[in-house]
């Protein structure tokens, strides 16, 4: 562990391609692509460096002057996706070898250089594996470390990505709830609930915001069962009107909800205490 450093070693599960949800959604964020200093942080990137790798990859098209630095606790995984960085470099892999992209130690405590404040900060899969008590703590320091007007993305997702939701916190709090699902065979948008952030994922039950909101996602999406014959995408942007005519703070349009997206806001599904 580094010195200093806050947090703790997790499992580090890490797939290719299990954060590509997460990753579209950041590189459509005003505060990603009006920033004057593109600094994004994958922090809790696990035992492979992959995931920091398709982050800039992806955030790229967006914004070519991106750079990244993946950080972790455990000192074997830097070594490791450093390794990995080194092939990058010499051409060995469909990465671009010119890549801004390091890795380095650190935790919550998000260790920047000359004083950098980071524009985005992505932790993904990482408070999963805490307390619920420990969340707000973790999201404090972190939000510390953001640039003004940045964002902290945390949340989780299913081993395969086809499941995700986040919460997206500026340096004020949080704001907003996000879910990303595959829609193709989605039987229910409730299947979220196992893959909810730390902050609500034990808060999914009766007299919770949350769980009202699964609730009505759910009632939506059998309701507009008919619209399946036109495809799973026309059905869940139903579903999407249907929750913001019914009240719900939904955010975005019809170009995010056909990617199975939904955005809510934070205040909407916040635990009740």
């Amino acid at each position: 562990m580094a010195s200093g450093a806050v947090g703790t070693v997790t499992r580090g599960t890490t797939n290719t391609n299990r954060l590509r949800r997460v990753d579209r959604w950041i590189a459509a964020q005003p505060e990603f692509r009006r920033t004057p200093d593109p600094l994004v942080v994958d922090l809790g990137y696990g035992a492979s460096g992959v995931t920091s790798l398709e982050l800039h990859q992806r955030l790229a098209k967006a914004r070519p002057d991106v750079e990244v630095i993946g950080l972790e606790i455990e000192p074997g995984r830097v070594r490791t996706a450093n390794q990995q960085l080194e092939s990058v470099r010499a051409g060995g892999t469909a990465f671009d070898p010119e890549a801004r992209i390091r890795f380095g130690l650190g935790g919550f405590e998000v260790p920047l250089p000359g004083g950098r404040r980071a524009a985005v900060i992505r932790a993904f899969n990482v408070l999963r594996q805490y307390r619920e008590v420990e969340v707000a703590a973790a999201w404090e320091r972190m939000r510390s470390r953001l640039q003004p007007g940045g964002l902290l993305v945390e949340g989780t997702c299913d081993e395969i990505g086809r499941i995700s939701s986040w919460v997206a916190l500026d340096p004020s709090g949080p704001r907003s709830l996000t879910l990303s699902l595959r829609l193709r065979e989605l039987d229910a948008p409730s299947v979220v609930a196992e893959r909810l952030p730390k902050a609500l994922i034990h808060r999914n039950v009766p007299g919770e915001r949350v769980h009202r909101f699964l609730s009505e996602l759910d009632r939506e999406w059998r309701i507009h069962s008919p619209l399946a014959a036109y495809g799973p995408s026309q059905r869940w942007i139903a579903v999407a009107q249907g929750m913001r005519d019914a009240g719900w703070p939904i955010s975005g349009g019809t170009r995010r909800w056909r990617l199975g997206e939904l955005t809510v806001a934070w205040e909407s599904v916040a635990p009740a205490d």
